[in-house]
C-alpha cells in the first residue's frame, strides 16, 4: 500500500488554489461558541463574529466564488446537555455565512443557546 502525502491539492494545471477544486470541502470550522469565542481548528476561516445568543457568522479567508454553497453544522452544549439541537445556516454572501444554533433540552428550555463545541462545514 502507498501512502500519499501533500500539502496543497490543486488541479492538473496548478492553476486552481484549494478551495475550487471540485469535491472537497471550501471551509471548515470548529469552535467555542460560549464566553468569548475561540477557533480551535479551521480552513479558509479567518474568524468568527459573535452576533448574539446562538448566531454567529463564519467568515471565509478567501472568498467563494458565489453564495451558492451548503453549509453543514453540528454541535454539542456541556454535558448536562440531554435534548437535541437544530443547526441553521443562511448561505447569502461569497465571503461569510451566517448560522444559527437552536437547542432543547429538559434543563434550559429550548431556543437559541451558545454551544460549548459548535462545527461549521462549506461545501460548493
Amino acid at each position: 500500500m502507498s501512502t500519499l502525502r501533500v500539502d496543497t491539492i490543486q488541479n492538473a494545471a496548478g492553476t486552481d488554489s484549494p478551495i475550487s477544486v471540485p469535491g472537497t470541502a471550501k471551509a471548515w470550522v470548529n469552535f467555542n461558541g460560549t464566553g468569548t469565542v475561540a477557533i480551535r481548528a479551521s480552513f479558509n476561516v479567518s474568524s468568527i463574529t459573535d452576533n448574539g445568543v446562538g448566531l454567529y457568522t463564519v467568515n471565509f479567508t478567501t472568498a467563494l466564488v458565489d453564495s451558492n454553497y451548503s453549509a453543514v453544522c453540528s454541535g454539542s452544549r456541556s454535558s448536562s446537555f440531554l435534548g437535541y439541537g437544530v443547526f441553521k445556516a443562511r448561505p447569502s454572501s461569497a465571503s461569510a455565512c451566517p448560522v444559527y444554533f437552536y437547542f432543547e433540552d429538559s434543563y434550559s428550555g429550548e431556543g437559541a443557546m451558545d454551544g460549548d463545541v459548535l462545527c461549521v462545514s462549506i461545501f460548493r
